[in-house]
């Protein structure tokens, strides 16, 4: 049997069509692709220009473009320029062609698979693209690095220098990413290059590589020393590159330049470079002398020098010499490492304050820290969002996606609520009426919100609503004239406005409400142009086809608040927790960013994250009915906003022209907060030793929860600090040694204007033992009166819920705990807010309400003595007596008063106290 062979000129059966259907499926697939990407940006250039912010698109567009096409033009030409130069210089005929022909005669093998590619092939055009190909590939990986590209060259200084090599911090947080950018590419494409080369050189019979025959022509050996040379050149700049690196290396002591590295790294690393330099022009040289051992002498030296000067010696000399007193010799290196990390993180700015922590809490410093004593958040999260599902949904396709704390100003009281938005998700709609219209015509958007406080109850132990039911009814909460949520977080696909039917607005008993949309949000889709469009770029031909959509209809696309800021600045990092605000009548959004860099010279990485430097420099508004996003810029001296500003110069507005009811909603993040908390458990020691031997290390209190212990999260609370003349809405977490659970600080960031974003650390005595959360909460738990109440309760078909977090109040220079207890049927979703349960002192106590909480700890036999009781006893007589019992019934008035939770009738009784009291005093003095 012989097989035919295509000679010279002749073209194998088949072989055209099978090329004919390679070339028509991979110009299908270039066409589908090219039509893909084209949706995506046209669809872009609407929804961009529909926001106002198409400025932003055409700057990130063009800088994707420039950075492709520039690294594929310099890739393309490399690549190209070795295979061309490998075709050039192949052999034109290899022993495996003769050998193929030699088969051939004897009519026993075929030729070889190697010499039909070298005979066949367009060399030329596979050269060509072969090497666009693999260009296209590196070009597409390096598109995502435009914002560093365009970082480097609008950069802002930093304006202090790092104090190793004097440099400005800008130089490590936009020009060292672009070094080590270009360096990795010229390294991938020396490789690519090699390899492209190689492949040519294989096919053409100049590599042979069998298990009889190897061999390597001279024109290899050359072409492969001149590219061993560039690469041993850019080994060299590595080196150059390397010593900065060394500000982020980790040696288990420090996080930064180490005594190893400045005595031995960086002398190494010069030695290295020289060699690499040698390397180089010796592997050059053997383009002309062509033989293996030059480049294998030239990649051995490299090769031991790395070893050796990288490797072994820093290794030996960090674990013989350094170690043995290493404190002494890390000293400057840890106390750089403190200093670069506290400015990296802003923890330099925290003002450390000393906390008494005294025993000295009566009736009267209650009163005069009412704000604190009225706020203290009694509702958790969890068990108020069942309360909320359960009372406040209305029906199945609405959702309560989180709950937001924050503060008004309300009925004249400073006040802390909880709030939610009612979002509408078509997903939870029946099955029956999973239809295209119901999902994307008629339900399209949420209705209004909850509002409660974050202490008052009903009678039931339910929450008392200012915010409630569908339209929104304000009972003593924020009115809502526009309740309408188009964009919120639980926003799942698009939806069609302007249609030619009204819309679902709201259910009213057997009826609907049905509203037109008459806001600006969206992207008009009444062209058949851009119908087609949008049926392509969502794959529903349902955009094309219906009916419902009108010459006057709008879109509305990306409704997830993040994905949509997301979109508009990927170069910022969001907070996980965008938050409701309601302003004038209308429902916003308001989102956190984060500028932030892996790139701050000699800082400690946060756990968890890949930075080591971060500002909450961003604060942006959303409005939830017409999608307009607003970003402001609080932080004008954080150098990497003023590089995206530069970039962008108009994206940022100045944070004065936020509307000043919004202002008085921004609050500190809590993913910053915890950030800066977990580093400053350590870097609050500022002194090398005391660091070094992590003498003073905190940690985050524990808690009970989840079937054993977990940490305490931060959270948000209105209280006065001691010293300030008013309360504030503050975000704060306690803090205690590491292990140990007795409380030794805690941290506060202040979240009100003109102070906010200023962060205080309360330190209590060393020397007093002030009891922690979890402490506290083993004191609750051996407390036989409050066990067994508990028992009883989850043995009679209830469930009893303790509150997330053991509440720490801090009140003047005194510690009060507050922890909420919830009840909730076996097999029901509605818990009831039934116990306050509150410590102080040696003392826990559990009562129906807050307020008898508090009258048990200070009131009842054993608590606290009130300050009037510490007065020597003095017999009265005559006008004194009556005196002495006028002020004993307005005592007993402000104990009833206190008890029933009115603060207001509490304060006045207790003013008229103290009048009677002043009064006796003047009269006992003669004065």
């Amino acid at each position: 049997m012989t097989i035919g062979i295509a000679g010279p000129g002749r073209k194998a059966p088949g072989q055209n069509a099978v090329v004919n259907l390679i070339i028509v499926a991979v110009a299908i697939g270039i066409c589908l692709s090219l039509l893909g990407l084209a949706s995506d940006l046209l669809v872009d250039w609407l929804w961009f220009f529909s926001i106002g912010y198409l400025h932003i698109f055409l700057t990130s567009i063009g800088a994707k473009a420039v950075v492709f096409f520039a690294v594929l033009a310099a890739t393309a030409v490399l690549l190209w320029l070795n295979g061309w130069l490998a075709v050039r210089f192949a052999r034109r005929q290899s022993t495996q062609v003769a050998s193929a022909a030699v088969w051939k005669a004897a009519g026993t093998t075929p030729p070889g698979l190697l010499a039909l590619m070298r005979d066949r092939l367009p060399w030329s055009r596979v050269i060509a693209g072969g090497g666009g190909l693999l260009a296209l590939f590196v070009a597409a990986s390096e598109v995502g690095n435009w914002s560093i590209f365009l970082q480097f060259f609008y950069q802002v200084p930093f304006g202090a220098d790092d104090p190793l090599y004097n440099k400005d911090i800008g130089f490590y947080l936009f020009s060292l990413p672009v070094y080590i950018l270009i360096k990795n590419w010229m390294t991938l494409t020396l490789v690519l290059g090699a390899l492209f080369a190689g492949a040519v050189y294989w096919v053409h019979g100049d590599i042979e590589y069998d298990v009889n025959h190897r061999s390597v022509s001279p024109t290899v050996i050359a072409h492969g020393s001149a590219l061993l040379g560039l690469a041993f050149a850019v080994k060299a700049w590595s080196c150059v590159l390397d010593r900065y690196l060394l500000l982020y290396a980790d040696n288990g002591v420090v996080v930064g330049a180490s005594y190893t590295d400045i005595h031995v790294g960086i002398p190494g690393l010069w030695l290295l470079f020289g060699f690499s330099i040698i390397a180089a022009f010796v592997a050059w040289a053997n383009l002309w002398v062509r033989t293996y051992w030059l480049p294998a002498a030239a990649f051995m030296l490299v090769a031991i020098g790395s070893f050796v000067l990288s490797g072994a010696v820093p290794v030996l000399f960090r674990q013989f010499f350094v170690k043995p007193s290493e404190l002494q010799l890390e000293k400057l290196y840890i106390e750089r490492n403190i200093a670069l990390t506290r400015k990296a993180y802003n923890l330099d700015q925290i003002s450390a304050k000393s906390f008494a922590a005294e025993q000295k809490l009566f009736l009267e410093t209650l009163e005069a820290n009412k704000a604190t004593i009225e706020n203290i958040r009694l509702w958790d999260w969890l068990p108020l969002s069942d309360t909320y599902a359960q009372l406040q949904e209305i029906r199945t396709y609405y959702r309560f996606h989180d709950l937001d704390v924050d503060r008004y100003w309300l009925d004249g009281a400073y006040q802390s609520v909880m709030l939610s938005a009612r979002e509408l998700r078509p997903s939870l709609l029946p099955p029956n009426a999973q239809t295209w219209v119901n999902r994307h015509v008629l339900f399209t958007h949420g209705n209004g919100a909850v509002m409660s406080p974050v202490t008052r109850k009903s009678t039931e132990g339910l929450p008392f609503f200012y915010l409630r039911d569908i339209p929104p009814v304000a009972d003593g909460g924020p009115k809502i004239d526009e309740p309408r949520i188009y964009y919120g977080e639980e926003s799942d696909g698009y939806v069609i406005v302007k249609g030619s039917v009204p819309e679902f607005d709201y259910p009213k008993g057997k009826d609907n409400v049905y509203a037109s949309y008459d806001g600006v949000g969206g992207v008009p889709i009444g062209a058949m142009a851009r119908r087609m469009l949008f049926a392509y770029y969502f794959n529903d031909p349902n955009l094309l086809l219906s009916s419902y959509i009108t010459t006057d209809s709008r879109i509305m696309i990306r409704r997830d608040i993040r994905e949509r800021v997301h979109t508009i600045a990927p170069f910022l990092k969001l907070d996980h927790d965008p938050y409701l605000v309601i302003s004038d009548g209308r429902m916003f959004w308001m989102q956190d960013a984060y500028t932030t860099s892996s790139y701050f010279p000699s800082a400690q990485p946060a756990p968890g994250v890949d930075l080591n430097y971060i500002r909450n420099s961003v604060k942006i508004i959303v409005d939830a009915y017409n999608g307009t996003v607003d970003f402001y810029l609080i932080d004008g001296g954080d150098p990497v906003a003023g590089t995206y500003q530069r970039i962008f110069p108009s994206l940022f507005k100045p944070f004065a022209a936020m509307p000043p009811d919004l202002q008085k909603h921004i609050r500190y993040p809590e993913d910053l907060f915890l950030i800066q908390a977990r580093l400053y458990q350590a870097y609050h020691m500022e002194a090398a030793d005391v660091f070094y031997n992590r003498e003073d290390l905190w940690q985050f209190p524990r808690q009970p929860g989840g079937g054993g212990s977990a940490m305490m999260a931060p959270y948000y609370i209105i209280m006065r600090l001691p010293g300030e003349p008013h309360a504030e809405f503050f975000l704060m977490l306690p803090m205690v040694p590491s292990h140990r659970d007795n409380m030794i600080a805690w941290l506060a960031a202040r979240c009100d204007g003109p102070d906010y974003g200023k962060m205080i650390v309360y330190e209590f005595p060393k020397e007093k033992l002030v009891y922690g959360p979890f402490q506290i909460e083993a004191r609750i738990n051996q407390s036989t009166e409050i066990s067994q109440q508990i028992t009883l309760w989850n043995q009679m078909g209830s469930r009893v819920i303790r509150g997330a977090n053991l509440l720490v109040i801090p009140i003047e220079n005194s510690i009060l705990y507050v922890s909420p207890l919830y009840l909730r049927a076996e097999q029901g979703h509605l818990p009831e807010l039934k116990r306050v349960i509150a410590a102080y002192g040696e003392r826990v106590v559990m009562k129906e309400t807050l307020a008898e909480a508090l009258s048990a700890l200070f009131v009842e036999p054993g608590a606290a003595p009130a300050a009037s009781s510490t007065r020597e006893k003095i017999p009265l007589t005559g006008p004194a007596a009556s005196q002495a019992q006028e002020a004993l019934d307005r005592y007993n008035q402000a104990v009833e008063r206190l008890k029933s939770g009115d603060w207001k009738g509490f304060g006045t009784e207790f003013d008229a106290m103290r009048d009677v009291l002043e009064k006796m005093n003047r009269q006992s003095t003669g004065h």
